[in-house]
């Protein structure tokens, strides 16, 4: 799987995109909703840089 990459189409849309082996989209997330939903649950997983949405961080 491939890391969350950061872009922003226009001002104030910033969202976080996977990419496939084809460098096309295959995951999109608005990160005002990731982040919120981030807060809202404890994961079971610890995640690896770049792939926050797959599991909790230590802190």
């Amino acid at each position: 799987m491939s890391k969350r990459e950061l872009i922003e189409p226009h001002p104030g849309d910033k969202r976080y995109v996977r990419r496939d082996e084809q460098g096309q989209f295959k995951e999109s997330d608005d990160v005002g909703r990731s982040l919120a939903q981030d807060r809202r649950q404890h994961a079971q997983a610890e995640s690896k840089p770049g792939h926050g949405d797959r599991g909790d961080r230590k802190r």
